[in-house]
């Protein structure tokens, strides 16, 4: 079969639609308060209506896993070498479909990996790109093994536990982050998740390409959002990807008291980054 997407639609509209792709290891529910804050902060800031888009990635939610054939090319130690360029390629079927030729791709964190991978297959189909909490560096060995490994317990035991820890408090975390609604909420969309469904996407994100000298050939205007409290994608690591956009204007936003699920623990911020992004485009 080939790759079905699930489209949440937030608002429709003319115009240029924006699309959210979310992290692992949730699915586009973690959209939601952002999206609301986009539509009333918008329409505060008098910024005309466009649509507003959040698909599941495969295997998220309830979306469909792909089938061998959809999945595609497997490397040697089980990753999927070809999956998130299939991917890349769904998305852009569905805009088409739509009637659309261009969308602003937003990714945050694996979302962000799929984005790049757009950007990098159909660069035409980019009028914006916003990239958050996110890196455009292929997994180091050690990172791949610990993914595939990850993927093997979520499905052998059958189980969603290897990934938990995403809702658990760390040391330096953002104080949304330590309150228990926070770590709640995201636990509740951990345990929602199918442990098939997980491991089809650390497979897939373990055998993605390296996107990190694409960044220099990104036209269409940009954002790059960071957590100031993100543990992996802090600011430090961030900006340097704004600095390696050097064919395009890239607002940079860094934000307080914030950590990687920056879209859930700071909606407003991001989607107001997000608003500055439209306007620009």
């Amino acid at each position: 079969m080939n790759i079905r997407i699930n489209n949440k639609v937030y608002r429709s509209g003319k115009g240029i639609p924006l699309i959210l792709l979310h992290a692992f290891p949730v699915d586009a529910r973690m959209w939601d308060d952002c999206a609301k804050s986009m539509i009333r902060l918008g329409d505060e800031r008098g910024v005309a209506s466009f649509p507003i888009w959040a698909p599941d990635t495969p295997g998220a939610g309830d979306a469909s896993i792909p089938d061998a054939h959809a999945t595609g090319a497997i490397a040697d130690d089980g990753a999927y070498a070809e999956a998130m360029d299939k991917v890349a390629e769904a998305y852009v079927s569905m805009l088409h479909i739509t009637g659309h030729e261009k969308a602003i791709w937003v990714g945050l964190s694996m979302g962000g990996y799929i984005a790049m991978d757009i950007a990098r297959l159909f660069p035409e189909t980019v009028a914006g790109l916003a990239l958050c909490d996110t890196t455009t560096v292929a997994d180091r060995p050690e990172a791949r093994a610990n993914r595939l490994k990850i993927a093997q317990i979520c499905e052998s035991d059958n189980t969603v536990e290897p990934v938990m820890h995403f809702a658990r408090p760390q040391a330096g975390d953002s104080s949304v982050k330590l309150g228990q609604g926070f770590q709640d909420l995201l636990a509740g969309w951990i345990h929602d998740q199918r442990p098939e469904g997980l491991a089809w996407r650390e497979r897939m994100a373990a055998g993605r390409a390296d996107t990190t000298d694409q960044l220099a050939r990104v036209t269409a205007p940009a954002a790059i959002v960071s957590g100031e409290n993100d543990p992996s994608s802090p600011p430090a690591k961030m900006r340097p990807i704004a600095d390696a956009m050097t064919s395009t204007s890239v607002a940079f936003t860094a934000i307080p008291d914030c950590g990687h699920f920056s879209a859930v623990e700071r909606p407003d911020a991001v989607a107001n980054a997000l608003l500055d992004l439209v306007e620009r485009v």
